[in-house]
């Protein structure tokens, strides 16, 4: 079982930025392939950005295209996103997600309120 646990949520006022952390331990991190979700209250939980176990390869929800960038260090066992130029609608509760083949690893979450 790999236990993910983000960090780095809070309350920032629109047009400001935060950085989420992901860390996951364990030996196999740097096989995995790691992404970010978000749920918003009342909402379906949706995806974010996805980063390859190599970091050669990255993708994004249009709704952040521009403003989000993933990244990982695979020496730290640790997935980044940094948000930019944060939005109200950008509010909800960020998830860590860790996948090797078929099978995903979820974090607990961590909050992102922006506030207008």
């Amino acid at each position: 079982q790999v236990q993910l646990v983000e960090s780095g949520g809070g309350l920032v006022q629109a047009g400001g930025s935060l950085r989420l952390s992901c860390v996951a331990p364990g030996r196999t991190f740097n096989t995995y392939n790691m992404a970010w979700f978000r749920q918003a209250p009342g909402k379906e939980r949706e995806f974010v950005a996805l980063i390859l176990w190599s970091g050669g390869s990255t993708t994004y929800a249009d709704s952040v295209k521009g403003r989000f960038t993933i990244s990982r260090d695979n020496a730290k066992n640790m997935v980044y996103l940094q948000m930019n130029s944060l939005k109200p609608e950008d509010t909800a509760v960020y998830f860590c997600r860790g996948t090797y083949g078929t099978t995903s690893y979820w974090g607990q979450g961590t909050q992102v309120t922006v506030s207008s």
